[in-house]
């Protein structure tokens, strides 16, 4: 039995005389010719000069998706194939394609993936792709950088405005609005786009510049359809980029750079993180989105600056920050990303934690603890330090069953405060008080409120009713030496009932 053969050749990107003379002659001679689709220009061709073939446009109806149909095309290719080995025309089973075999062509992805396997002999015959006319039509020179990205997976990510961005398989109006909204998330909504309707075919080309927010509003989408995103150097786009922010930071520290920025140390500039973290946390109490937007770039800032400074020792770069970061929030989330599930938030939490002990266990980084209230940075603030202390202590049962012990502790510590203002020294009783502020973060730990963020919002409202009473002397006319703690505390009781 001979083995079985199978040839896949390209029909061009539409007009017929875009046919090689190789394909054509295997298509005269073939016995069996398969084609994925009828819906090309180049079938008129084959019906002119009587050469049969087989669609499979029915799979597109059978199936609810394109993978689908790529499956069963390839699945019927392979029987076929099979089932004609040994035969006389075994040699001259054809599967035609729109375009290039090897550019947009899952079905031929699929072959070659399964045809070893199935012992089939496949052949692979090129044809000029839709990028042939693309270039020529569009007056796109490649050289100059360009990417070829698929309608059904494009994602912002994917997209660089640098490059002149092709984007192929648009059947629809449906498809071009995903597309958009892709587009939308790297280029301005005015930005012009173009859109290619049977590129090559002189009967049925279309170029059509549009808007990017007009993307879907275009008719005339279908099997031949294209959109190109011409490339840019706009500063506004390549500064919307990750890759920006890495390259403008390494020049600001190289040596055509910023000479202050060239002298920062990890040391010299380690205030600086903690300044900008509390500058965005102010930013988020306020709500204040404007804020937000740049108070968190700034945070950003100190990351790349840290970053910086270790690849240029050849530690590691931010790259590999993000890539250690990815790593572990896909590890210890395994209800997202793995088998494990999570109904709520406190599941959720069991696994981040769990996965979390194991991620120690394996990188070992627990071995060197000798306690387990290790592991806490020495420098956080302290309610919040007292807070994650009291939190490993409780993992390993240090800790009250519930809520009144707690609150007895709190009275005990304010009586012992008391003593020791009456009769010890301000050491005793500063120590004294710390004890009180001890217990008080315990009982926040039993109501579920951060300590840190209670004192907070209550900072925040004694500056607002404060304020409150410096408002109330001024409309008065005076000042806080023409007043007295009475009527303060009058204008403090109703700053309480308005605000």
């Amino acid at each position: 039995m001979s083995t079985p053969q199978l040839t896949v050749v390209g029909l061009g990107s539409g007009d017929p005389d875009q046919l090689t003379l190789g394909v054509w002659r295997r298509l005269q001679a073939s016995e069996r010719v398969f084609v994925r689709t009828a819906q090309h220009p180049a079938m008129s061709m084959l019906a002119e000069n009587g050469i049969a073939f087989t669609s499979f446009d029915t799979l597109y109806e059978q199936h609810d998706s394109f993978p689908d149909v790529y499956k069963a095309i390839a699945e019927t290719l392979i029987a076929e194939a099979q089932g004609s080995a040994g035969n006389a025309g075994s040699s001259s089973l054809i599967y035609a394609v729109p375009g290039h075999p090897m550019v947009a062509e899952r079905t031929v992805q699929l072959l070659r993936e399964q045809c070893l396997e199935a012992g089939i002999e496949l052949q692979i015959i090129g044809g000029e792709s839709f990028l042939d006319q693309a270039f020529v039509s569009l007056g796109i020179d490649p050289i100059e950088g360009f990417a070829l990205l698929d309608a059904a997976e494009l994602q912002p990510s994917l997209l660089q405005p640098q490059l002149h961005t092709l984007i192929g398989q648009v059947y629809d109006a449906f498809t071009a609005s995903d597309v958009k909204l892709a587009l939308m998330e790297r280029y301005p909504d005015d930005y012009e786009v173009v859109v290619g309707h049977a590129l090559g075919v002189a009967s049925e080309q279309q170029i059509i510049r549009v808007p990017l927010y007009e993307l879907d509003r275009t008719p005339g989408y279908g099997n031949l359809s294209l959109i190109w995103v011409p490339r840019s150097d706009d500063a506004v786009l390549r500064n919307r980029s990750f890759e920006r922010l890495h390259e403008i930071v390494s020049i600001l520290r190289s040596a055509e750079g910023c000479p202050w920025d060239r002298e920062q140390t990890h040391q010299s500039i380690r205030k600086n993180f903690i300044e900008e973290l509390y500058e965005a946390l102010e930013a988020i109490d306020n709500d204040d989105p404007d804020g937000m937007q740049e108070e968190f770039g700034d945070v950003i800032l100190q990351v790349m600056l840290h970053s910086q400074m270790e690849e240029e020792t050849g530690a590691f770069s931010v790259y590999d920050v993000i890539q250690s970061l990815n790593e572990k929030l896909i590890f210890r989330h395994p209800h997202v990303f793995g088998e494990l599930n999570a109904s709520n938030s406190e599941e959720a939490l069991g696994n981040w934690e769990q996965m979390k002990a194991e991620e120690k266990r394996l990188k070992g980084t627990d071995a060197g603890r000798k306690s387990v209230l290790d592991g806490i940075p020495p420098d956080l603030p302290a309610l919040m330090k007292a807070f994650k202390l009291q939190k490993k202590a409780a993992k390993v049962g240090f800790d009250w069953d519930e809520l009144g012990p707690v609150l007895d502790k709190i009275e005990e510590e304010l009586a012992e405060l008391r003593e020791a203002i009456a009769s010890q020294s301000e050491e005793e009783q500063a120590s004294e008080l710390g004890d009180l502020l001890f217990a008080v973060v315990n009982a926040s730990r039993f109501i579920h409120a951060d300590p840190e963020e209670a004192l907070s919002r209550t900072n925040k409202k004694f500056r607002s009713r404060f304020a409150y009473i410096e408002e109330q002397l001024r409309i008065s006319g005076k000042q806080f030496d023409q007043t007295d703690l009475t009527e303060m505390d009058r204008w403090w009781e109703e700053a309480k009932r308005q605000l």
